[in-house]
C-alpha cells in the first residue's frame, strides 16, 4: 500500500465517494473530503472542505497536502449529460486535466479516477465522451509528466445513499409510491449489479502497487434481468405484474445487454488527382522565404 497515507477525496459526499471515504478512514488513512454540499453521512473523522472543483487556487490548496487524490467530482448522470454537454466538458474533463496538472506539480503518489464502462462503449452518449477523453488525458499525463494513476471503470451501482437518477432506487421509490412498474427500456435489459460497499472496497484496495498504472473494471459477479428484478419485487410489494410497463426510451444512450465496444474509425485517405511535387515545391520556398 502506499506509505504516505493522506487522502484528498474529490466528490466525498457522494454516493459512491462518501463510502470509499468510510473505507478509508476505516483503514487509518488521513481523509480530507472535497465537495461542494455537505450530507448528514458525512464521516465526522475526515476533514471536509466547502468547494467546487472549477476554483483553480481551491484544487492547488488543496493537492498540494496530499499524496493520494481520489476524484469522484464532475456529472456522473448519463441523462445530464445528454442535455449538458458543454457543463459536461467543464466538469469531467476540464477539471480532470486541471487536477493533474496539479498532481504533477506535487508529485503525487496516486491519482485515481472514477470513470465507467461506458468509457469503452460505443453508448453513453456526452457521458461516455467524456469519460473517455478523461483517460486518455490520464494516461498521457502518466507518459510526459509520469503521473501514477489508477483508472476505475464502475458498472452499474447500488445502495442506500444513492439519488433517485440511480435505477434501482428510482424503481423501488416509484413503485412503493404509486403501486406500478414504470422501466424506459427493454424489458431484456441486462445489468451486472454491484453493491456501493463492495465498490468502495475494491476502491481503496487498488492503492497496493500491483494496480498503478492499470484500468480497473468493478461491476458485479452475476448479470441481473430488469424483468426478474420487477418480479421479485412485484412479489415482496405485493403490486400486481400487470403493473409493470416498459417504455420505449427518448434517446439511446443506454445499453441493453452489455455496451458495445467502441469501434475506431480509422478514416478513408482521400485521392488526389495530381498532388504537388514535394521537392519542387520546396525549391520554391527556399526562393521565397528570407
Amino acid at each position: 500500500m502506499i506509505k504516505n497515507r493522506t487522502a484528498l477525496i474529490f466528490g466525498g459526499n457522494g454516493f459512491l465517494g462518501s463510502h470509499v471515504v468510510d473505507e478509508l478512514v476505516l483503514k487509518k488513512y488521513k481523509v480530507t473530503i472535497f465537495d461542494k454540499v455537505d450530507r448528514s453521512w458525512r464521516n465526522k473523522k475526515a476533514k471536509f472542505i466547502k468547494g467546487n472543483i472549477s476554483n483553480q487556487r481551491l484544487l492547488e490548496n488543496h493537492i498540494k497536502k496530499n499524496k493520494i487524490i481520489y476524484n469522484f467530482a464532475g456529472v456522473s448522470d448519463l441523462d445530464k449529460a445528454i442535455q449538458k454537454p458543454v457543463d459536461t466538458i467543464k466538469f469531467n474533463i476540464l477539471a480532470n486535466a486541471r487536477m493533474l496538472d496539479l498532481c504533477a506539480k506535487y508529485d503525487i503518489q496516486r491519482y485515481i479516477f472514477s470513470s465507467s464502462i461506458y468509457a469503452n462503449s460505443s453508448e453513453g452518449g456526452f457521458y461516455r465522451c467524456s469519460k473517455l477523453s478523461a483517460e486518455q488525458y490520464i494516461i498521457e499525463f502518466s507518459k510526459i509528466r509520469k503521473v501514477p494513476f489508477t483508472i476505475l471503470r464502475y458498472g452499474s451501482l447500488y445502495g442506500l445513499r444513492s439519488g433517485f437518477n440511480n435505477r434501482v432506487k428510482k424503481i423501488i421509490y416509484n413503485a412503493k409510491k404509486n403501486k406500478k412498474f414504470v422501466y424506459f427500456g427493454s424489458k431484456n435489459s441486462i445489468r451486472k449489479y454491484i453493491h456501493v460497499e463492495d465498490a468502495a472496497k475494491a476502491s481503496v484496495g487498488i492503492l497496493k502497487k500491483k494496480y498503478r498504472n492499470k484500468i480497473i473494471v468493478l461491476t458485479g459477479k452475476k448479470s441481473y434481468y430488469i424483468k426478474n428484478i420487477f418480479m421479485f419485487l412485484s412479489k415482496h410489494l405485493m403490486i400486481d405484474k400487470k403493473q409493470i410497463k416498459y417504455k420505449k426510451m427518448n434517446d439511446n444512450g443506454h445499453y441493453i445487454k452489455k455496451p458495445k465496444i467502441y469501434k475506431i474509425d480509422h478514416g478513408k485517405v482521400y485521392n488526389f488527382p495530381r498532388p504537388k511535387n514535394f521537392y519542387l515545391e520546396l525549391k520554391k520556398m527556399i526562393g521565397i522565404i528570407n
